[in-house]
């Protein structure tokens, strides 16, 4: 039986969803070990309906956290190989015959599911990407002349190799910057790998999670999200992050002036706001923070800011502006 979120709490009462969270973290310690940072954007993106770019070496435990996540969380979860011979119908479904009815009927695919893990998401055509946009930007697929709504929450988690680039095709800008946040994955710490050795290396290891939240928790957590308080002053700083990414050289930064082809997007903008009051939710405040907005400007910033050239061939990189953009930009 799931907990009750509801369970010695007036009627009147905001339900105190944290407990839960905590919950979360030790279940999905169960399984996962060291990569706390990337649960928390997962939980991150979840409770603000925003989408996923993960970006790692083999063997990090992404498709692991996820699919764990999924169970933790009783959700539905579809993993999809993006390969070089995928077609739209094989990601969002098809219209099947049925010979004894004499009729067309609809096969739905795996994008009909809550969290959609797009593992190595670059390695498929621009038509692939095209029907995965539709369904991250509008909620639903097309499917013959007919048009369904896909089952809320929705959350696609897409994989990449950062190493390995042959085969693979670029992801268009437009669709990059539907993610909300593009997360680096890491190599574990010492400890953490010695302890993932140990588990994996025990045969008789199970993957043993219980569900901990339910669709209506997810749900109540979204709107606690939401009336977290921000004040002017940091919605006009967060502001002013996003326009320095745009043109450093107004904000003394002239080295970084003919850098930078493209900045970050309005969307940089709408994510940052929603990541920070996340993230201030999952700290236990109902305010945020400098702090809080600083914690997820790289990781809301990095896939939206476009080097020229020369930029990268002087070895210039994003991680590099959006640290001098944190220094230099004051709080006023």
């Amino acid at each position: 039986m799931l907990p009750s979120s509801n369970a010695a709490a007036p009627a009147d009462a905001p339900v105190d969803y944290h407990p839960l969270i905590r919950q979360v973290f030790a279940e999905m310690g169960k399984v996962v070990v060291g990569q706390q940072p990337l649960l928390s954007r997962l939980l991150i993106g979840l409770f603000t309906g925003g989408h996923i770019l993960l970006e790692g070496v083999p063997g990090l435990a992404k498709t692991l956290t996820i699919s764990t996540l999924a169970k933790v969380l009783h959700l539905h979860f579809q993993r999809v190989q993006f390969t070089p011979d995928l077609l739209p119908s094989d990601l969002v479904g098809t219209m099947i015959y049925n010979q004894n009815q004499s009729i067309f009927e609809v096969k739905k695919g795996p994008i009909f599911a809550n969290l959609v893990l797009a593992d190595e998401i670059n390695r498929s055509p621009a038509k692939v990407q095209s029907a995965l946009l539709e369904a991250m930007q509008e909620k639903q697929v097309t499917i013959g002349d007919t048009t369904y709504a896909l089952d809320l929450p929705f959350l696609v988690l897409a994989t990449q190799n950062p190493v390995e680039q042959e085969g693979t095709y670029p992801l268009p800008e437009a669709q990059v910057d539907r993610f909300m946040l593009k997360v680096h994955v890491d190599y574990l710490k010492k400890a953490d790998e010695l302890e993932v050795m140990r588990r994996m290396a025990n045969l008789s290891f199970v993957e043993d999670v219980q569900p901990v939240l339910t669709q209506a928790d997810i749900f109540g957590i979204r709107q606690q999200i939401n009336q977290v308080q921000i004040s002017d002053t940091l919605e006009k700083y967060l502001i002013e992050l996003v326009f320095a990414t745009r043109r450093p050289a107004d904000y003394e930064l002239p080295e970084f002036a003919q850098a930078v082809q493209f900045g970050a997007s309005p969307r940089a903008s709408i994510a940052l706001h929603r990541a920070s009051k996340a993230v201030a939710y999952l700290e236990g405040r109902d305010y945020v923070l400098p702090e809080d907005i600083k914690e997820v400007a790289a990781d809301v910033l990095n896939h939206r800011i476009l080097l020229t050239y020369e930029a990268e061939a002087d070895g210039i990189r994003t991680q590099d502006l959006i640290e001098a953009i944190l220094r230099k930009v004051p709080i006023s």
